[in-house]
Protein backbone atom coordinates (compact mmCIF):
# COMPACT_ATOMS: atom_id res chain seq x y z
CA UNK A 1 0.00 0.00 0.00
CA UNK A 2 2.80 2.69 0.90
CA UNK A 3 4.56 1.43 -2.86
CA UNK A 4 1.23 2.94 -4.37
CA UNK A 5 1.13 6.07 -2.14
CA UNK A 6 4.45 6.51 -3.15
CA UNK A 7 3.29 6.80 -6.64
CA UNK A 8 0.92 9.30 -6.28
CA UNK A 9 2.80 11.72 -4.54
CA UNK A 10 5.68 11.62 -6.70
CA UNK A 11 4.13 11.25 -9.82
CA UNK A 12 2.82 14.21 -11.59
CA UNK A 13 1.31 14.61 -14.72
CA UNK A 14 4.38 13.43 -17.17
CA UNK A 15 5.33 15.67 -19.64
CA UNK A 16 8.70 17.11 -20.95
CA UNK A 17 9.87 20.28 -18.74
CA UNK A 18 12.33 23.20 -19.00
CA UNK A 19 12.75 23.68 -15.64
CA UNK A 20 14.45 26.64 -14.01
CA UNK A 21 16.49 24.66 -11.77
CA UNK A 22 20.15 23.07 -12.40
CA UNK A 23 20.76 20.36 -14.90
CA UNK A 24 22.68 17.47 -13.33
CA UNK A 25 24.18 14.33 -14.64
CA UNK A 26 22.68 11.34 -13.00
CA UNK A 27 24.52 8.47 -14.96
CA UNK A 28 23.33 6.21 -17.94
CA UNK A 29 19.96 5.23 -18.31
CA UNK A 30 19.76 1.57 -18.08
CA UNK A 31 18.18 -0.98 -20.53
CA UNK A 32 17.68 -4.69 -20.24
CA UNK A 33 15.42 -6.94 -21.94
CA UNK A 34 11.85 -8.27 -20.00
CA UNK A 35 12.28 -12.34 -20.66
CA UNK A 36 16.38 -12.67 -20.29
CA UNK A 37 18.58 -14.02 -22.85
CA UNK A 38 21.72 -13.30 -24.73
CA UNK A 39 20.34 -11.09 -28.15
CA UNK A 40 17.22 -9.00 -28.52
CA UNK A 41 15.40 -10.27 -31.81
CA UNK A 42 12.75 -8.69 -33.71
CA UNK A 43 9.54 -7.89 -31.36
CA UNK A 44 11.28 -8.84 -28.02
CA UNK A 45 10.11 -6.36 -25.36
CA UNK A 46 13.03 -4.45 -23.04
CA UNK A 47 12.91 -1.97 -20.20
CA UNK A 48 14.63 1.54 -20.74
CA UNK A 49 14.38 3.84 -17.52
CA UNK A 50 16.06 5.25 -14.70
CA UNK A 51 16.83 5.05 -11.18
CA UNK A 52 16.50 7.40 -8.44
CA UNK A 53 18.42 7.03 -5.21
CA UNK A 54 17.62 7.91 -1.76
CA UNK A 55 14.63 10.26 -2.67
CA UNK A 56 12.65 11.66 0.76
CA UNK A 57 9.16 11.05 0.68
CA UNK A 58 6.76 14.01 -0.94
CA UNK A 59 9.43 15.07 -3.24
CA UNK A 60 7.80 16.03 -6.41
CA UNK A 61 8.60 14.03 -9.35
CA UNK A 62 8.45 15.02 -13.20
CA UNK A 63 8.96 12.17 -15.75
CA UNK A 64 9.36 12.96 -19.68
CA UNK A 65 6.03 12.21 -22.32
CA UNK A 66 8.54 10.11 -25.18
CA UNK A 67 6.75 9.63 -28.35
CA UNK A 68 8.98 7.40 -31.35
CA UNK A 69 9.20 9.46 -34.56
CA UNK A 70 6.52 8.47 -36.81
CA UNK A 71 6.35 5.21 -39.33
CA UNK A 72 8.88 4.12 -37.00
CA UNK A 73 9.59 0.42 -36.10
CA UNK A 74 10.07 1.18 -32.63
CA UNK A 75 7.13 1.50 -30.23
CA UNK A 76 6.78 2.18 -27.04
CA UNK A 77 4.15 -0.67 -25.24
CA UNK A 78 2.05 1.40 -22.57
CA UNK A 79 3.17 4.47 -20.08
CA UNK A 80 5.91 4.97 -17.24
CA UNK A 81 6.49 1.96 -14.90
CA UNK A 82 7.27 3.47 -11.70
CA UNK A 83 8.79 1.46 -8.33
CA UNK A 84 9.96 1.68 -4.98
CA UNK A 85 12.72 -0.81 -4.76
CA UNK A 86 14.21 -0.09 -1.37
CA UNK A 87 12.76 2.16 1.43
CA UNK A 88 15.04 3.81 4.17
CA UNK A 89 13.02 4.62 7.34
CA UNK A 90 14.49 6.65 10.64
CA UNK A 91 12.67 7.77 13.75
CA UNK A 92 11.43 11.50 13.50
CA UNK A 93 13.07 11.38 9.72
CA UNK A 94 10.68 11.64 6.57
CA UNK A 95 10.91 7.84 4.66
CA UNK A 96 14.02 7.74 1.74
CA UNK A 97 13.68 6.09 -1.55
CA UNK A 98 15.02 4.58 -4.18
CA UNK A 99 12.74 4.72 -7.30
CA UNK A 100 12.98 2.57 -10.42
CA UNK A 101 10.89 3.93 -13.61
CA UNK A 102 10.92 2.48 -16.88
CA UNK A 103 9.58 2.25 -20.32
CA UNK A 104 8.65 -0.91 -22.06
CA UNK A 105 10.34 -0.71 -25.92
CA UNK A 106 9.48 -3.13 -28.83
CA UNK A 107 11.41 -2.67 -32.02
CA UNK A 108 9.68 -4.45 -35.22
CA UNK A 109 12.90 -4.30 -37.76
CA UNK A 110 16.45 -5.00 -37.64
CA UNK A 111 19.51 -2.26 -36.52
CA UNK A 112 21.08 -0.40 -33.76
CA UNK A 113 18.48 2.36 -32.76
CA UNK A 114 19.31 5.47 -30.71
CA UNK A 115 16.88 5.96 -27.97
CA UNK A 116 16.58 9.36 -26.65
CA UNK A 117 18.01 10.60 -23.42
CA UNK A 118 16.01 10.63 -20.24
CA UNK A 119 15.56 13.54 -17.54
CA UNK A 120 13.44 14.01 -14.83
CA UNK A 121 12.45 16.78 -13.12
CA UNK A 122 13.53 16.14 -9.06
CA UNK A 123 12.66 18.95 -6.58
CA UNK A 124 13.80 21.80 -9.01
CA UNK A 125 16.49 20.28 -10.79
CA UNK A 126 16.58 18.12 -13.76
CA UNK A 127 18.79 14.60 -13.71
CA UNK A 128 19.39 13.86 -17.59
CA UNK A 129 20.69 10.34 -17.91
CA UNK A 130 22.58 9.34 -21.16
CA UNK A 131 20.94 7.53 -23.78
CA UNK A 132 21.58 3.68 -24.81
CA UNK A 133 21.70 2.10 -28.01
CA UNK A 134 19.15 -0.56 -28.76
CA UNK A 135 20.57 -3.34 -31.15
CA UNK A 136 18.09 -5.37 -32.07
CA UNK A 137 19.08 -8.90 -34.65
CA UNK A 138 17.32 -10.29 -37.40
CA UNK A 139 17.07 -14.33 -37.52
CA UNK A 140 18.90 -15.24 -40.01
CA UNK A 141 17.53 -18.31 -42.51
CA UNK A 142 19.73 -19.69 -44.92
CA UNK A 143 16.51 -20.56 -47.98
CA UNK A 144 19.10 -22.75 -49.83
CA UNK A 145 19.79 -25.26 -46.78
CA UNK A 146 16.54 -24.53 -44.56
CA UNK A 147 14.13 -27.53 -44.41
CA UNK A 148 10.75 -26.62 -42.95
CA UNK A 149 9.58 -29.07 -39.69
CA UNK A 150 6.20 -30.43 -38.75
CA UNK A 151 4.88 -29.48 -35.49
CA UNK A 152 6.25 -31.44 -32.43
CA UNK A 153 4.01 -33.57 -30.44
CA UNK A 154 3.88 -32.87 -26.61
CA UNK A 155 6.95 -34.31 -24.80
CA UNK A 156 5.81 -37.19 -22.98
CA UNK A 157 7.15 -37.13 -19.27
CA UNK A 158 7.79 -40.47 -17.90
CA UNK A 159 5.52 -41.15 -14.36
CA UNK A 160 6.60 -40.84 -11.27
CA UNK A 161 5.95 -43.54 -8.53
CA UNK A 162 4.25 -40.51 -6.76
CA UNK A 163 1.60 -40.69 -9.69
CA UNK A 164 1.64 -44.33 -10.32
CA UNK A 165 0.71 -45.17 -6.05
CA UNK A 166 -2.90 -44.47 -6.28
CA UNK A 167 -3.05 -46.89 -9.31
CA UNK A 168 -0.79 -49.46 -7.77
CA UNK A 169 -3.14 -49.07 -4.28
CA UNK A 170 -6.35 -49.17 -5.67
CA UNK A 171 -5.24 -52.14 -7.83
CA UNK A 172 -3.50 -53.79 -5.10
CA UNK A 173 -7.30 -53.69 -2.66
CA UNK A 174 -8.98 -54.86 -6.00
CA UNK A 175 -6.36 -57.90 -6.02
CA UNK A 176 -7.16 -58.60 -2.65
CA UNK A 177 -10.82 -58.10 -2.52
CA UNK A 178 -11.01 -60.83 -5.87
CA UNK A 179 -8.70 -63.00 -3.56
CA UNK A 180 -11.13 -63.17 -0.95
CA UNK A 181 -14.06 -63.60 -3.04
CA UNK A 182 -12.73 -66.78 -4.78
CA UNK A 183 -11.59 -67.96 -1.48
CA UNK A 184 -14.88 -67.35 -0.05
CA UNK A 185 -16.66 -69.30 -3.46
CA UNK A 186 -14.71 -72.20 -3.18
CA UNK A 187 -15.07 -72.47 0.61
CA UNK A 188 -19.10 -72.31 -0.17
CA UNK A 189 -18.73 -74.78 -2.76
CA UNK A 190 -16.65 -77.20 -0.78
CA UNK A 191 -19.01 -76.91 2.11
CA UNK A 192 -22.04 -77.36 -0.30
CA UNK A 193 -20.56 -80.70 -1.83
CA UNK A 194 -19.66 -81.95 1.66
CA UNK A 195 -23.35 -81.36 2.29
CA UNK A 196 -24.38 -82.71 -0.52
CA UNK A 197 -21.98 -85.90 0.07
CA UNK A 198 -23.46 -86.31 3.33
CA UNK A 199 -27.16 -86.08 2.40
CA UNK A 200 -28.63 -89.83 1.56
CA UNK A 201 -28.55 -90.69 -1.70
CA UNK A 202 -32.75 -91.08 -2.23
CA UNK A 203 -32.77 -86.87 -1.06
CA UNK A 204 -29.90 -85.80 -3.65
CA UNK A 205 -31.83 -87.87 -6.35
CA UNK A 206 -35.08 -86.34 -5.40
CA UNK A 207 -33.35 -83.05 -5.47
CA UNK A 208 -31.80 -83.22 -8.87
CA UNK A 209 -34.86 -84.53 -10.38
CA UNK A 210 -37.19 -81.94 -8.93
CA UNK A 211 -35.37 -79.57 -11.41
CA UNK A 212 -37.40 -80.83 -14.16
CA UNK A 213 -40.43 -80.46 -13.29
CA UNK A 214 -42.97 -78.59 -16.15
CA UNK A 215 -43.56 -79.46 -19.46
CA UNK A 216 -40.98 -76.42 -20.82
CA UNK A 217 -38.23 -79.39 -21.15
CA UNK A 218 -40.42 -81.32 -23.74
CA UNK A 219 -40.16 -79.35 -26.40
CA UNK A 220 -37.63 -81.35 -29.07
CA UNK A 221 -34.66 -78.69 -28.62
CA UNK A 222 -35.01 -79.67 -25.34
CA UNK A 223 -35.72 -83.31 -24.81
CA UNK A 224 -31.72 -84.82 -24.97
CA UNK A 225 -31.20 -81.70 -21.81
CA UNK A 226 -34.11 -83.21 -20.55
CA UNK A 227 -33.78 -86.99 -20.56
CA UNK A 228 -30.02 -86.76 -19.89
CA UNK A 229 -30.69 -85.05 -16.67
CA UNK A 230 -33.03 -87.58 -15.29
CA UNK A 231 -30.88 -90.82 -16.09
CA UNK A 232 -28.28 -89.34 -14.99
CA UNK A 233 -29.50 -88.42 -11.72
CA UNK A 234 -30.52 -92.04 -11.16
CA UNK A 235 -27.34 -93.15 -12.34
CA UNK A 236 -25.90 -91.73 -9.58
CA UNK A 237 -28.93 -93.24 -7.32
CA UNK A 238 -28.34 -97.17 -8.37
CA UNK A 239 -24.65 -96.60 -7.51
CA UNK A 240 -25.47 -95.61 -3.78
CA UNK A 241 -28.42 -97.56 -3.14
CA UNK A 242 -27.30 -101.01 -5.54
CA UNK A 243 -23.39 -100.79 -5.98
CA UNK A 244 -24.10 -100.96 -9.71
CA UNK A 245 -20.99 -98.80 -11.74
CA UNK A 246 -24.06 -97.26 -13.88
CA UNK A 247 -21.86 -94.06 -14.47
CA UNK A 248 -19.70 -95.50 -17.01
CA UNK A 249 -22.08 -98.36 -17.86
CA UNK A 250 -25.01 -98.77 -20.87
CA UNK A 251 -28.35 -99.26 -20.86
CA UNK A 252 -27.98 -102.88 -21.33
CA UNK A 253 -25.30 -103.44 -18.52
CA UNK A 254 -26.99 -101.20 -15.95
CA UNK A 255 -30.21 -103.48 -15.84
CA UNK A 256 -28.18 -106.47 -16.26
CA UNK A 257 -26.93 -105.61 -13.16
CA UNK A 258 -29.60 -104.63 -11.50
CA UNK A 259 -31.39 -108.64 -12.38
CA UNK A 260 -32.30 -109.85 -9.02
CA UNK A 261 -32.45 -106.83 -6.93
CA UNK A 262 -35.42 -105.92 -4.90
CA UNK A 263 -36.76 -104.08 -7.75
CA UNK A 264 -40.96 -104.60 -8.61
CA UNK A 265 -40.37 -106.37 -12.17
CA UNK A 266 -43.38 -103.60 -13.60
CA UNK A 267 -40.97 -100.88 -11.95
CA UNK A 268 -37.88 -102.43 -13.44
CA UNK A 269 -39.79 -102.58 -17.06
CA UNK A 270 -40.75 -98.92 -16.95
CA UNK A 271 -37.37 -97.71 -15.77
CA UNK A 272 -35.72 -100.20 -18.27
CA UNK A 273 -37.97 -98.81 -21.12
CA UNK A 274 -37.27 -95.03 -19.95
CA UNK A 275 -33.45 -95.67 -20.19
CA UNK A 276 -33.76 -96.88 -23.90
CA UNK A 277 -35.95 -93.82 -24.84
CA UNK A 278 -33.43 -91.85 -23.37
CA UNK A 279 -30.63 -93.35 -25.36
CA UNK A 280 -32.74 -92.59 -28.57
CA UNK A 281 -33.55 -89.17 -28.10
CA UNK A 282 -29.63 -88.55 -27.26
CA UNK A 283 -28.14 -90.41 -29.66
CA UNK A 284 -30.49 -90.89 -32.46
CA UNK A 285 -31.72 -88.20 -32.61
CA UNK A 286 -35.55 -89.29 -31.71
CA UNK A 287 -38.31 -87.03 -30.90
CA UNK A 288 -40.78 -88.65 -28.04
CA UNK A 289 -44.38 -87.48 -27.26
CA UNK A 290 -45.67 -85.96 -25.06
CA UNK A 291 -47.85 -88.87 -23.58
CA UNK A 292 -44.20 -90.49 -22.79
CA UNK A 293 -42.56 -87.44 -21.35
CA UNK A 294 -45.18 -86.95 -18.82
CA UNK A 295 -44.23 -90.25 -17.74
CA UNK A 296 -40.96 -89.70 -17.11
CA UNK A 297 -40.44 -87.79 -14.13
CA UNK A 298 -43.43 -89.67 -12.01
CA UNK A 299 -41.93 -93.15 -12.91
CA UNK A 300 -38.13 -91.89 -12.34
CA UNK A 301 -39.61 -90.39 -8.50
CA UNK A 302 -41.41 -93.09 -8.07
CA UNK A 303 -38.66 -96.08 -8.51
CA UNK A 304 -36.37 -93.86 -6.44
CA UNK A 305 -38.76 -93.50 -3.30
CA UNK A 306 -40.31 -97.39 -3.86
CA UNK A 307 -36.45 -98.62 -3.70
CA UNK A 308 -35.03 -96.41 -1.08
CA UNK A 309 -38.71 -97.70 0.82
CA UNK A 310 -37.55 -101.29 0.48
CA UNK A 311 -34.58 -100.79 1.71
CA UNK A 312 -35.39 -99.13 4.96
CA UNK A 313 -37.65 -102.03 5.23
CA UNK A 314 -35.29 -104.38 5.04
CA UNK A 315 -32.97 -102.81 7.46
CA UNK A 316 -36.11 -102.62 10.15
CA UNK A 317 -35.79 -106.31 9.80
CA UNK A 318 -32.60 -107.22 10.39
CA UNK A 319 -32.91 -104.89 13.71
CA UNK A 320 -35.52 -106.85 14.62
CA UNK A 321 -33.95 -110.10 13.84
Amino acid sequence: MRKYLLIAVLLLPAFLCRAEGRRIPAGEAFLEPVTPRDSILIADQVRYGLQLKDVPEGTPLQLPALQPEKDSPLMILGGWQVDSVRVSKRKERPARYDIQASLTLAAFMGGVYELPPLAVVLDGDTLVYRPQKLEVTEPVIDMETFEPHDIKPQVKFPYTLLELFPWIYGGALALMALAALILWLVTRSKAAEEQRETEPAHIRALRRLDKFRGDQYWQPDKQKAFYSGVTDALREYIVSRFGVSALEMTTAEIFDGLKGSDIPADLYQEMKELFERADFVKFAKYTASDEDNAKVLPGAVRFVTTTYQTELEEEQKQEEA
